[in-house]
């Protein structure tokens, strides 16, 4: 029985295509768009040294990806973070030590850099990807929400409606209640 090795290196355009597949429900939804978006990224990659989009392959076909970022934790703690994005095999090839080699890569740069902390995020529905990321100790920090700029408006609108309007008439109410109780008097 063989058995095969996953190998790494760093993404060149010729991958921008299994990277749009991989990466599917994370990209833009213009199939166009997805491989400019992709071809840029990698591109931009050398203008950028704390990047790197590393791309695993197994028996010589393309398995997985992740992209490795160097940051800080947020904006209001400086400390410096690893944050491996998109860290994602292809189904085929699940199973097999991709992952694994993946995020080998990004504890390996972290440690060349310095960096105490690999961060990562996962879709909340993928169980598979959240239980894999547990074995690897990265522990829930945050939740991460989103939604489109005018749904968030739309339930802002409808739970608060006429906000002001509202303080206006407590406010009016208030004076009432003053009023009634020193005309009691």
């Amino acid at each position: 029985m063989s058995r095969f090795q996953v190998s790494l290196r760093d993404a060149t355009l010729a991958d921008v295509e299994h990277l749009a597949d991989l990466w599917q429900p994370y990209l833009r939804r213009g199939a166009d768009e997805q491989l400019h978006d992709l071809a840029t990224a990698i591109e931009q990659l050398g203008d950028h040294p704390g990047e790197r989009l590393v791309v695993a392959e197994y028996d010589g076909e393309f398995a997985g990806a992740v992209f490795l970022r160097a940051a800080t934790y947020s904006p209001v703690n400086p400390e410096p973070v690893l944050q491996a994005h998109n860290a994602a095999v292809v189904l085929q090839h699940r199973k097999r030590g991709v992952g694994k080699a993946l995020m080998e890569c990004a504890v390996t740069w972290a440690e060349e850099l310095g960096i105490a902390h690999v961060a990562t995020a996962t879709a909340s529905g993928s169980r598979e990807a959240n239980r894999f990321m547990a074995r690897l100790a990265l522990g829930p920090q945050a939740v991460l929400r989103m939604a489109p700029t005018p749904a968030v408006r739309s339930k802002l609108s409808g739970r608060y409606p006429g906000g002001r309007q509202m303080t206006q008439v407590l406010a009016a109410r208030r004076s009432a209640r003053r009023a009634r109780s020193v005309s009691s008097r």
